[in-house]
């Protein structure tokens, strides 16, 4: 086995003992495109060596669904089916892990109507809903990994000669942000998520009633307010059964979900956002007692607009992530055009629904006490990028006293 093949199986073992960490006799069910075929069958193959029961593979071609835009009739384009969410729901309900398996052309839906783009993932979001319950709970054990495509890596490597050589980097770059190159990636990824538990732990400790960002090269200046009884979460957690799973790999975030009408100023991108296959560059978000009061984009501002008037949830933020300026990903000095990379490089905020697990007690809470306890709720959740070389961040106390968060970018303790 030479050296790619042999990462190449490292990271499927990473996917499935760290990401979703299978256990005997459990069920999978990976979600993915047609692309990722070789890395699905590693995959597969790797979680019946360490005991899964069943596998369970959903493919979608992006091909076939660019056709379905550009062709599709008007009434055509509502229609999801119950079937996928009624598998995905009974699957979740015997205790599955899910792994999405993404292998994504960043620009595939250029030039599609944005009108027609919305009226495919709006009803596809409401259709979800009674399975997305599950993940947004953390019931089952769930995770994201990614895989090149040569469209991605063209938009990574513009300056490469070569389709292959510009995937060879682009699976190099991958590793690397993954830990694969590490002697024993699967106790790196353990110490790691050590170490950004402790950071979580400290936040908890410090209960701070908001953040304060500022950055003068970008211009954000903006408030957060954060809910009584916030919780901020790290890589790994746990599911129902107990067993730890990382959502994102790579990650270099710790998280929580902010109060959804506590956050006044306004934000400027720091990364292109890559969302329903268009790229958003070069944005702002202005937000007034928490809702998005106008945005402006110089590129995807059609794709922007979509994305702010999903549902009234969407006017609002879900999620703010600290991530340090100095991180493995940063430090490749790339732009990587896909958020699972991207956000993991900067700190980020995401419109759209707010996690109950990032609330004391909240995976108890009824959606209408989650939303009197400051929580917001939609059908959607996306994440973008503001991090730089000179953000400053500072958590406010209750009595107004501030302490430092971040200085330039990186953590300030």
């Amino acid at each position: 086995m030479n050296s790619f093949e042999n990462r190449l199986a490292q990271y499927a073992a990473l996917a499935v003992e760290v990401g979703v960490n299978i256990q005997p006799g459990q069920k999978l069910c990976i979600i993915t495109q047609l692309e990722a075929a070789p890395f699905v069958r590693l995959v597969v193959k790797h979680a019946y060596e360490i005991g899964a029961s069943y596998v369970h593979v959903e493919w979608t071609d992006e091909q076939i669904i660019r056709t379905r835009l550009e062709k599709s009739p008007e009434e055509g384009l509502s229609f999801y089916p119950e079937w996928i969410v009624d598998g995905r729901v009974k699957l979740a309900e015997e205790g599955a892990a899910f792994l999405w398996i993404t292998a994504e052309n960043p620009d595939l839906l250029n030039g599609i109507e944005s009108s027609r783009i919305s009226a495919v993932t709006k009803p596809a979001q409401t259709a979800l809903q009674p399975f997305r319950k599950y993940t947004l709970s953390n019931d089952c054990a769930w995770s994201i990994v990614a895989v090149p495509t040569p469209e991605w890596a063209e938009k990574v490597f513009p300056g490469m000669e070569s389709s292959a050589e510009r995937v060879n980097a682009l699976w190099e770059a991958i590793f690397a942000a993954t830990r694969v190159d590490a002697a024993n990636p699967i106790a790196a990824w353990r110490e790691h998520a050590d170490g950004l538990r402790s950071k979580a732990e400290r936040l908890n400790e410090s209960r701070f009633k908001k953040l304060r960002y500022r950055s003068t090269s970008s211009g954000t200046d903006v408030s957060i307010g954060l809910p009584e009884g916030h919780l901020w979460v790290s890589a790994g957690t746990k599911n129902k059964q107990g067993s730890v799973f990382i959502p994102n790999m790579p990650t270099e975030e710790v998280f929580t979900s902010p109060h959804k009408g506590s956050v006044n100023g306004t934000v400027y991108s720091s990364k292109p956002l890559s969302y329903n296959g268009n790229l958003i560059d070069n944005f702002s978000i202005t937000f007034s007692d928490g809702r998005i009061t106008s945005y402006e984009a110089e590129q995807g501002y059609e794709a922007l607009k979509g994305l702010v008037e999903t549902d009234e949830g969407s006017h609002y933020l879900g999620e703010i992530a600290l991530v340090p300026f100095q991180s493995p990903i940063s430090n490749t000095n790339l732009t990587f055009y896909n958020t699972l990379f991207d956000e993991n490089a900067a700190c980020h905020l995401a419109i759209g629904f707010a996690f109950p697990f990032c609330l004391d007690g909240g995976l108890q809470l009824s959606k209408e006490e989650l939303a009197e306890r400051g929580l917001n709720n939609s059908l959607t959740h996306v994440d973008f990028m503001i991090g730089n070389a000179d953000l400053d961040i500072d958590g406010v106390h209750e009595d107004g006293s501030v302490e430092p968060l971040f200085r330039g970018g990186n953590w300030a303790f």
